[in-house]
């Protein structure tokens, strides 16, 4: 009997490390300083944290 091929793995996105979230850093008033971070959806997936075996 033969052997079903392996499914292609997902690797972890890049830019959020699979959890979907990337943080951005807060600038304000004239001098640009930085006053916090805030969260957001990582663009490369959507928020989905995963890159397709296929791309």
């Amino acid at each position: 009997m033969a052997r079903k091929p392996n499914k292609p793995r997902n690797t972890p996105c890049s830019p959020c490390g699979g959890t979907g979230e990337v943080s951005r850093t807060v600038h304000v008033g004239r001098k640009r300083r930085s006053v916090g971070q805030q969260t957001g959806i990582c663009l490369n997936r959507l928020g989905a944290g995963e890159i397709p075996a296929t791309d």
